[in-house]
């Protein structure tokens, strides 16, 4: 019971220094609202003052028990808080800080740890810059910024739904472009191509810009515009399927882990035999000539491979392909290489790969990200570690990616992601939560954006206290800000020059200087039109490939069996004619015998009959031509089958 009474005592006790802390800070704020509106002019030296009397206080009073720590910390924050709002050209209200009571009873930050804060995003080289530093209100004088040569170090970009995490991606894209560094994201709902359309000024986005210490312009960046297979308004994007590969086409299908080592095999045969998979109509091909009577054979030598798991694969591709997938492979293939382009005047073009389209396939437009990243990691130079990244990938809707993968698809991503950096290629996965991403990929993460999160069940809240405990320690109670936070605000923490982390940093982040909504789709359709790459991937292209090559062996086989079964029947032809022959000439013998035996027996009755009458049997005289054919066996047969006919009897004797 000791326990319980010791952990409630030690509560009351935090909510009262809270409530200390709260009214001491709405004095202040009052105070200092009422001498800005006397001296507006002198507000800044007075804060500058301020700001080091509470510096020089705060370092008095460190010896202090914790209880009266609060207390300096607010009066030295607050100076700075006020002149944010002040750039703004706003009063500063004494009900915010009773607002942000949850914030404060967790012990806001102080003057020393806002200095702190300040201290760990400056840096020597070229930064992005993310926005202000919250402390109850936005410090403009405490910007956060991510080193530009960090960014190949790769990042998060997480948040729920609404919070502002494609503003953020747009933000960050701007700025790389604006610093000659081509960017590639992936617009999954089709607003990202504001991007390309200066943004339109409204009073409530300057006074937000103006009260982070943000100049904010409109301007439009250099933009060209893709889509998968050319489902879409963009320059299509297509790739083979052998440049796709068995692991990708594998997670698309659905496959498991036989099923894809089969299909490894598959396309191994197809390799070793020259046969070019360039769509899918290839490889249904190579699998129909695997499963057929000619092409068994070399489906045996393919061992582990059954002619089952070749007619699931079969199946499968069918399915995929009648769902309208097959537009998405063919030629020409997509050249990474035209990612990495720079505008005349030095900008990086931002490529936008158009997805609405094949919003209904998430794990083929996922998937395709990832054949990129990898067709990037392949065919790219080592640069080691250079002043700013060669291009940075936004990968959009990660958690698709790594949803059902099996172990290889995994371990490949990990590798991938591990070692494009020496490629000069960053990598930023944009999902929900940090969970959606795998622990080993999360390990080659430099820099998180977590937007707010929120935790309706448990599950959400078991993954909330995950998320707050990958985070250095700081000033902040996580688990409450991380609830709480506005849309376009997140928690920070980047890679510093030095490679190690900075301090958590919650964030009010920078407004995009193109339109927070999608460009008119007119303009895009005239931007697609103009592109340079449009006459290089805007016309499908089908040449000789393992369908061709098979069909043609085939057809052969084909042409071969059909002689060999011309020939078969020719032959049987011919024999049976044969026997026929045979069989006439043998009924001819046994007719011309038969007949020979019936002269004879004719011969001897009419000897016989001469005989009985008296007469006797002489030679016969020889007779004429014309007697020799009339008395021929021939003739006698003849006329005596027509008197038959004539009158239906035989010859009496």
């Amino acid at each position: 019971m000791n326990a319980p009474d010791a952990a409630e005592i030690a509560r009351l006790q935090a909510e009262a220094e809270a409530a200390e802390a709260a009214l001491k800070l709405a004095q202040a704020k009052a105070a200092l609202a009422a001498a800005q509106a006397a001296a507006a002019s002198a507000a800044g030296a007075a804060g500058a003052d301020a700001a080091g009397a509470g510096a020089a206080d705060a370092e008095e009073k460190s010896a202090q028990s914790e209880e009266s720590a609060p207390e300096p910390p607010q009066e030295s924050a607050s100076p700075q808080e006020p002149t944010a709002e002040s750039a703004a050209g706003q009063a500063a209200p004494t009900e915010k800080p009773a607002e942000a009571v949850p914030e404060a009873s967790a012990g806001p930050l102080d003057h020393d740890q806002v200095a702190a804060i300040t201290k760990g995003y400056t840096f020597e080289g070229a930064t992005l810059d993310l926005g202000a530093l919250m402390n109850t209100d936005p410090v403009a004088g405490a910007q956060i910024r991510i080193p530009l040569a960090m960014m190949n170090r790769h990042g998060l970009v997480a948040g729920a739904t609404g919070t502002g995490k494609t503003r953020t991606l747009q933000g960050l894209a701007e700025q790389l472009a604006a610093k000659g560094v081509p960017v590639f994201a992936a617009d999954m709902k089709g607003d990202l191509s504001g991007v390309a359309t200066p943004g339109e000024p409204s009073d409530k986005l300057l006074a937000r810009t103006k009260a982070i210490g943000q100049d904010w312009t409109p301007e439009a960046s250099v933009t060209e515009y893709f889509a998968l297979g050319g489902i879409g308004k963009g320059v299509p994007v297509r790739a083979t399927v052998s440049g796709f590969g068995p692991l990708l086409l594998s997670k698309v299908l659905g496959l498991n882990a036989t099923q894809e080592s089969s299909l490894g095999l598959v396309f191994h045969y197809a390799d070793a035999n020259g046969l070019a998979l360039v769509d899918l109509s290839d490889l249904r091909a190579v699998l129909t000539w695997l499963t057929s009577d000619e092409g068994k054979g070399e489906l045996k030598e393919l061992g582990g491979l059954s002619a089952a798991t070749a007619g699931v694969i079969l199946r499968e591709l069918i399915t995929f392909a009648d769902d309208g997938a097959d537009v998405f492979f063919g030629e020409p293939e997509f050249d990474v290489h035209d990612f990495l382009r720079t505008a005349p005047d030095g900008r990086g073009v931002i490529s936008l790969l158009e997805v609405p389209g094949v919003a209904d396939k998430p794990a083929l437009f996922s998937t395709f990200l990832m054949y990129l990243l990898a067709e990037l990691y392949e065919l790219l130079p080592e640069v080691g570690d250079a002043d700013k990244p060669k291009l940075v990938f936004f990968f959009d809707e990660a958690h698709l990616l790594f949803k059902d993968a099996s172990k290889d698809f995994l371990a490949s991503i990990t590798q991938t992601v591990r070692l494009i950096r020496s490629k000069g290629v960053g990598v930023f996965f944009v999902t929900q939560t940090p969970k959606d991403v795998p622990g080993d990929v999360l390990a080659q993460l430099g820099s998180r954006v977590q937007h707010a999160l929120r935790a309706f069940t448990p599950d959400d809240a078991k993954a909330l206290r995950a998320t707050v405990g990958t985070y250095p320690k700081s000033g902040y109670d996580l688990e409450r800000v991380l609830q709480e936070l506005g849309t376009g605000e997140a928690i920070v923490t980047v890679m510093s020059e030095r490679g190690a982390p900075t301090p958590v940093a919650w964030t009010r982040l920078r407004a995009p200087q193109g339109l927070m909504s999608p460009t008119p789709d007119p303009d895009i359709e005239k931007a697609v039109q103009a592109s340079p790459l449009l006459a290089k991937y805007g016309t499908a292209i089908d040449p000789e490939s393992a369908r061709e090559i098979l069909a043609a062996k085939m057809n052969a086989a084909a042409e071969k069996v059909a002689a060999d079964e011309a020939a078969a029947a020719q032959a049987a032809a011919d024999k049976e004619q044969a026997a026929a022959d045979k069989e006439l000439a043998k009924q001819q013998a046994a007719a011309a015998k038969a007949e020979a035996a019936a002269e004879k027996e004719r011969q001897k009755e009419y000897d016989r009959l001469m005989k009985a009458s008296g007469g006797s049997p002489r030679s016969k005289p020889q007779k004429s031509a014309l007697e020799q054919v009339l008395n021929s066996t021939s003739t006698q047969t003849i006329l005596n089958s027509v008197i038959r006919g004539i009158f239906g009897n035989g010859r009496r004797r």
